[in-house]
């Protein structure tokens, strides 16, 4: 349920409430392997951080994923979050067919929801994706309580994957 009134918090999936690092192999082999690595979103690990910070954001904000998984992934995404216990929220995902950068995606759609709610806060780990939405006036925090992965970085960056 939605009520208009509550500012939205706006929680970026990979890295930020999902571990990835268990499928990061993917990536990192030359053909990268797309198919692979989102086959295996469905087992990622929940980050505690991010988890209890969706949480507590849910008490006063309503929930929004906002992740550059493509649509193709909705279903084992949002089958994902209610695995995790995680509040019902919209999931805005990229088009298939989408390659620009997750830094112009995720400001889009931002924008968007920004026109008719107030966005208390993004919560992401892609520090590209950060410095674009604070340049834009969003307030940011950033997740940093996952590991790094080059190869994950340059597909966000370079790819337009996620």
């Amino acid at each position: 349920m939605t009520d208009n009134n509550r500012p939205l918090a706006v929680f970026d999936l990979d890295n930020t409430l999902a571990d990835t690092a268990h499928r990061q192999r993917f990536l990192e082999r030359s053909p990268r392997d797309w198919t692979a690595f989102f086959a295996a979103a469905p087992d990622d690990p929940p980050l505690a951080r991010g988890v209890a910070l969706v949480l507590e954001s849910a008490r006063e904000c309503e929930v929004v994923y906002l992740t550059g998984r493509p649509e193709r992934c909705r279903a084992d995404t949002v089958a994902w979050l209610a695995a995790q216990g995680l509040p019902d929220g919209r999931v805005w995902m990229r088009r298939n067919d989408d390659r620009r950068p997750a830094r112009s995606t995720k400001l889009e759609t931002l924008r968007t929801l920004s026109r008719g709610r107030d966005v208390r806060m993004l919560v992401d780990d892609d520090e590209l994706v950060c410095d674009e939405a604070e340049r834009a006036g969003f307030t940011v925090v950033r997740a940093r309580w996952a590991s790094e992965s080059e190869a994950l970085k340059d597909a966000q960056e370079r790819e337009g994957r996620t």
